[in-house]
């Protein structure tokens, strides 16, 4: 079996500074697109229970 550890490490850097940024910008998708893409959805959501309520009435009618 290995050594147990007896006192603590002194060296206070667990990630070195220089490797990864501690925040990540990303401003590939903006605040509007989210919001056009949500539009979408909602549309294309209306429309087809649009289209179901137009074949279901069409089908009462046979």
């Amino acid at each position: 079996m290995g050594a147990a550890v007896r006192e603590p490490s002194t060296d206070d850097l667990i990630r070195p500074e220089t490797r990864f940024p501690l925040i990540v910008r990303s401003t590939r998708t903006s605040l509007q697109e989210f919001a056009m893409a949500d539009l979408a959805f909602v549309l294309t959501t209306i429309a087809g229970f649009a289209l179901v309520a137009l074949v279901a009435k069409g089908v009462t009618k046979l």
